[in-house]
């Protein structure tokens, strides 16, 4: 028996139609991943699956009995602690408890108490508080944090508690609508986890590739008004969309010709007598042909970063250093450096000190003690949601980029913002009128505009679809610069990162290993110790395999940084060909400039050569070690 079924569903917002006679249906225990396009109604579909909306046509029927899960719009508040926050949600075991208590009660009877109790058995009562407090604990919340009061913290953070109330219900049903967002990389990799776990079906709006890999067993794509469903995670999702387009386009191209040639008949015949007959039957013959839609493609996202001019390493080194605020040391001991062809991410969660380090590198904050140094013509570039709060509403972003860039004409502005895909509509739209992702893109042109040697992004991906995730992850590859990324999404850190910085305990040290280390590490970490103490022999092999991978990490990491120079001397050299294929280079271009690009392309052929013998080298070592 289906646990949900949406059957001919329609639903409007404003007198635009979202989704028109639409139909999906989730057993139990299935989780899907929900995509779309940004307003195909994705969020609007879960509003109405929770009752929050009615439908304009159709019918949306959940199982009898069925426990729905939902994180809440509004992040909760009030003095009540975080764990008794968490386990107010369930509001049956409360109403029980609060029932238990009345035994005393003249209208209490020994039956109905019996039925109390047996009932607080049946749904798990006594353990729910150890329940809620280790998925608080996988949230990000200690001890000593899940018992002070939720109007404490942050809208982040509380939000963070939103998400643990829905998942302590333990649902039948749970709808999540971008549950990341609000999450570092080790509570995203918790969640994943978790997620993977979970008994109960699942409906998940996310643009976090990994999430919708790893988590859920189909993807229902919501395009046109209509709701289509895929098998698998998001990238069986688009091989098979993929396939699919090509075989729609192939029978277009096939009926278009079909259509030609009839068309050419009828159009050299039609005035012929003898011919007049058969030019009629090719008409009729023109009607009947099938309508196949063309495959119609959304404008591909293109995102594209000015290139810096070189700087000898390092661009930027730290000797001892200690960050802060008001004299007091957040992270002490950094002794680390960072180089052009560097790709960073910081790892550790929230409130370890990843910011104060960007802030640190991006001169927004001065060292306690230490040695700082930066290329004398260093140009770094900061990304960080939080920059959208200093965004003037009421400007277009043609404005607010003409204002940083006072010495740009008015189409290297507009340049400078069609990088991002901001077209000159978006770009003369008013900055309160913008999407999420919209304003993103403008903060990446802003923070891009002088062409950094250095590029600082802080959850650049939060308001980003995937297709310009993707766009944003091609764009660094190609760019030559330095890049520091602090992401709670797995798969932009797998793909951009070829370095990565630990974050914790007072200080930043190299963490030598890749993400799969790092999940290893977290699991460790959250195992109880009397499970490890219960089982000797088995901690003893996670030990031995863990100190394995540590012998092997270095090399892996020389394979990484080697396969990544290849791709960015490979994306380099694909330009300057491209320059030199160009005739009016040639014309504007002095000699020097022309015999600079022919240097440059003779010296990427070495490196390559260089970066290809490292990277066999790592390899065969790798492959001897294990």
């Amino acid at each position: 028996m289906s646990l949900l079924v949406v059957r001919d569903l329609t639903l409007r917002i404003a007198g635009r139609t979202l989704l028109d006679g639409a139909g999906l249906t989730v057993d139990p225990g299935r989780r899907i991943g929900l995509v779309g396009r940004n307003g195909a109604g994705k969020s609007t579909l879960l509003r109405a699956i929770a009752g929050e909306i009615a439908p304009d046509g159709g019918d949306i029927r959940l199982a009898a009995r069925a426990r729905l899960g939902r994180v809440t719009q509004e992040a909760p508040s009030g003095p009540a602690s975080l764990i008794a926050t968490v386990l107010a949600a369930d509001v049956e075991r409360t109403a029980l408890l609060a029932e238990a208590q009345q035994a005393g009660e003249p209208s209490a009877t020994a039956e109905r108490l019996a039925e109390v109790h047996d009932r607080l058995i049946a749904i798990g009562a006594d353990a729910a508080p150890a329940r809620a407090a280790a998925i608080l604990a996988g949230l990000g919340f200690d001890a000593a944090a899940q018992a002070r009061p939720v109007q404490s913290f942050s809208g982040g953070w509380r939000m963070r508690v939103a998400l643990a109330a829905a998942l302590f219900l333990d649902p039948d049903l749970l709808l999540l609508d971008e549950p990341t967002n609000h999450l570092d990389l080790e509570a995203t990799l918790w969640l994943e986890a978790w997620l993977a776990r979970f008994a109960g079906a699942a409906l998940i709006v996310s643009h976090d590739r990994g999430l919708l890999d790893n988590c859920v067993h189909a993807i229902a794509h919501l395009d046109r008004g209509k709701i289509a469903l895929t098998p698998g995670g998001f990238a069986e999702f688009v091989r098979i969309r993929t396939e699919r387009a090509l075989q729609q386009s192939r029978a277009a191209e096939r009926v278009a010709e079909q259509r030609a040639r009839m068309q050419s008949f009828v159009d050299r015949f039609r005035a012929q007598a003898t011919k007049a007959r058969q030019a009629q039957a090719r008409l009729k013959a023109i009607a009947r042909l099938p309508q196949i839609e063309a495959v119609v493609e959304d404008a591909p996202t293109r995102f594209s970063f000015p290139e810096p001019v070189a700087m000898a390493p390092p661009i930027l080194a730290m000797e001892r250093l200690a960050i802060g605020y008001d004299g007091r040391a957040v992270l002490r001991g950094l002794t680390l450096r960072i180089d052009m062809d560097d790709r960073i991410a910081l790892l550790g969660a929230n409130g370890n000190g990843k910011s104060t380090l960007a802030k640190l590198l991006a001169g927004r904050l001065e060292p306690i003690e230490g040695e700082l140094r930066r290329g004398a013509k260093l140009r770094v570039g900061y990304f960080a949601q939080h920059q959208t709060e200093e965004l003037s509403a009421g400007e277009t972003p043609v404005a607010h980029m003409a204002r940083a860039l006072p010495r740009a004409t008015p189409p290297m502005v507009r340049s400078q913002l069609a990088r991002f895909g901001l077209d000159e509509a978006r770009a003369e739209t008013p900055v309160g009128n913008l999407s999420g992702g919209e304003k993103a893109r403008l903060l990446l042109a802003l923070a891009t505009r002088e062409a950094p040697h250095l590029l600082i992004l802080d959850e650049p991906t939060n308001h980003l679809d995937i297709d310009a995730r993707e766009a944003l992850v091609r764009a660094l590859a190609e760019f030559s610069g330095a890049v520091l990324l602090i992401t709670h999404d797995p798969h932009l850190v797998e793909l951009v990162a070829d370095r990565l910085w630990l974050v914790a305990d007072g200080t930043v040290r190299p963490f030598d290993g890749d993400l799969d280390d790092y999940r290893a590490l977290l699991a460790e970490r959250a195992r109880p110790a009397a499970k490890a103490e219960a089982a000797p022999s088995r901690r003893d092999e996670r030990r031995e395999r863990a100190e394995a991978r540590v012998a092997v990490a270095p090399l892996r990491r020389q394979a990484r940084e080697a396969e990544a120079r290849i791709a960015r001397l490979a994306a380099e050299r694909a330009a300057i060909e491209t320059r030199l294929a160009d005739p009016a280079f040639y014309t504007r271009s002095g000699a020097a400039e022309i015999t600079a690009a022919q240097t440059r392309l003779a010296a990427i052929a070495r490196e390559t050569e260089q970066a290809e013998t490292a990277w066999l080298a790592a390899e065969e070592a790798l492959e001897a070690a294990s």
